[in-house]
């Protein structure tokens, strides 16, 4: 009964890490397609490259601004985890 509390413990830390990760990627990449995506629409230009490369550069820019703290972060958790197998044997 331990283990699998154990178990339900680092899942939900394992997706938790991931929504922290992912999400200064992912809002900015959001927000920025819905702003072009208004601009579309009121400009009537559908253009598909348009939407691409914008969302591009602001993934770029985000990865360059958050990398070192993602990576550091997956870090830990993966530090973490190969800490706690000795509790997983006893």
């Amino acid at each position: 009964m331990e283990n699998s509390d154990f178990f339900i413990g680092i899942a939900q830390q394992a997706l938790w890490v991931s929504a922290l990760a992912t999400a200064p990627i992912l809002i900015p990449a959001l927000v920025c397609g819905i702003i072009i995506g208004m601009v579309q629409a009121a400009t009537s230009i559908n253009e598909a490259t348009l939407s691409f490369v914008p969302k591009l550069m602001i993934v770029g820019a985000t990865l360059i601004l958050f990398g070192s703290s993602i990576l550091m972060l997956i870090a830990d958790f993966t530090r973490e985890i190969f800490e706690r197998i000795p509790d997983i044997l006893a």
